[in-house]
């Protein structure tokens, strides 16, 4: 049966930007669109490498378990082509987790996440999404406003990047995608069609962190990655080791506003010293380098909703609807969840008309709602965050969590229901289940006592010479 349903396979939809969550999207409407226009600021490299408009692609990235379902949902096979080209398939149980109130409870999980570096996930989207004949690219080419009125966005207004004497050009459509990131211009672009500007609630801990990539050192530890969380607010400080491609780990390290790291490497190892636990330090001193330090401030936290204030005929998704916190490692698995969304909307209307961006921004929001409440409430816990939920009902949400936390220590039931939730496969409530909060008011767990091991039952965070 083919497509139908409003403009079905008829029309222009414009995606603004061309990264993970645009490239997302281009796919999530092909059927649907007649033409799918993506514009891009960069120029795509022919091979996985980092790109200038991307700083944060040489930090560590992953797709929870919800991220790599939704993206193997909306292209099937590309978490099969991701793990041939060297991405990592870690179970939960795989991770050496240091809570703030201890080292997590371990057990065989079915729950992972997909490891790899930036470059090689958008690469690999990219040229999936390049073979399909209803997209079109305009790289190298800035939007610079929209077209339309106060109630409906029916365009882009565009520009050759880097050209002063290049002349705007007007894109006529009947759906606009922005997907340009945290830089977003659009709410001065609404703003100038005299659209009312949508509700926003932001929250900002003043993370900054930097990573390195290193050789995986050999014999490997008796863990695929390692976790040192904060322990706020008193240990406002982070560190983290993944596995990447090409036999390497990237690892990073960061900070809340008040513990920010000195530039460059003297900056990068003395984070390392000061880590509440050695683990990630003794792992890295028997490993070799293999690029420079890089720093990163990635700006607060913002969630923008347009599912209750928008013009018609425009969606928006990925970092341009909402910014998390990095260290929660969530932004790439809600822009899936986000495309995942708009491909639905276009499936249940059949096209690409407005009850379709209706019903997208609605489906993109409440992809995003369990991933928000979870960061914006841990950053409030700093004292130095500004913005964010408060009130009684966060303080009671944070000595709920915080038990949950002890009992995961000690009890992998627990444990595992606190990884689904992180994981985005299950709603929050999850921890409310009986069995769990059973568990939970028990009580118990003041911490696991033993240090992460290696595969000879050492202490130490990293193998030593055979």
């Amino acid at each position: 049966m083919g497509i139908q349903g409003e403009n079905a396979g008829q029309g222009t939809a414009v995606v603004i930007g061309g990264g993970l969550a645009g490239m997302l999207a281009a796919w999530a409407l092909r059927g649907y669109a007649e033409r799918i226009v993506v514009v891009e600021r960069d120029r795509y490299p022919d091979r996985p490498a980092f790109r200038s408009g991307l700083p944060q692609g040489r930090h560590a990235h992953l797709l929870l378990e919800a991220g790599h379902r939704a993206l193997d949902e909306l292209m099937p096979g590309a978490c099969a082509e991701l793990t041939a080209a060297g991405a990592v398939r870690v179970p939960m149980s795989g991770v050496r987790w240091l809570s703030a109130a201890g080292w997590l409870a371990e057990y065989e999980s079915e729950v992972a996440f997909l490891s790899c570096t930036r470059p090689l996930l958008d690469h690999t989207v990219l040229r999936r999404v390049r073979a399909e004949p209803s997209v079109r690219w305009l790289e190298n080419t800035d939007a610079v406003g929209l077209l339309g009125a106060p109630g409906e966005v029916t365009g882009v207004r565009v520009k050759g990047r880097g050209d002063a004497r290049a002349r705007v050009r007007e894109l006529r459509a009947e759906l606009v995608v922005d997907a340009s990131g945290r830089t977003s211009s659009l709410p001065s672009w609404l703003a100038r069609l005299g659209c009312p500007s949508a509700p926003e609630e932001r929250v900002d801990a003043g993370v900054s962190y930097t990573s390195r990539f290193y050789h995986r050192s050999w014999p490997e530890p008796g863990f695929t990655a390692l976790y040192l969380q904060t322990k706020a607010p008193d240990k406002p400080r982070l560190g983290v080791v993944l596995p990447v491609e090409d036999g390497r780990w990237i690892a990073s390290v960061g900070a809340m506003r008040g513990a920010e790291a000195e530039p460059g490497e003297a900056g990068f190892d003395r984070q390392l010293r000061l880590l509440r636990d050695p683990s990630l330090r003794e792992l890295l001193a028997r490993a070799e380098p293999a690029g420079a330090v890089r720093g990163f401030r990635p700006g607060p936290g913002v969630r923008r909703h347009y599912e209750r204030r928008a013009p018609r005929g425009l969606v928006v998704l990925g970092d341009a609807v909402c910014t998390f916190n990095p260290v929660y490692g969530q932004g790439i698995t809600v822009a899936a969840l986000g495309a995942r969304a708009l491909r639905a909307a276009a499936e249940r209307h059949g096209g690409i008309g407005h009850r379709t961006a209706h019903t997208a921004r609605k489906g993109i929001a409440a992809a995003t709602n369990t991933a928000w409440m979870l960061s914006s409430s841990e950053d409030v816990r700093f004292p130095a965050t500004t913005g964010g939920p408060a009130g009684v009902s966060v303080r009671v949400q944070h000595r709920y969590l915080d038990r949950v936390v002890r009992r995961a220590t000690v009890d992998p039931r627990v444990c595992k229901a606190l990884h689904e939730v992180m994981s985005l496969v299950a709603d929050p409530t999850a921890l409310m289940r009986p069995a769990v909060l059973a568990a939970v008011l028990r009580g118990g767990g003041a911490g696991d006592p033993h240090p992460p091991r290696d595969r000879r039952g050492r202490t130490s965070g990293a193998g030593g010479p055979p």
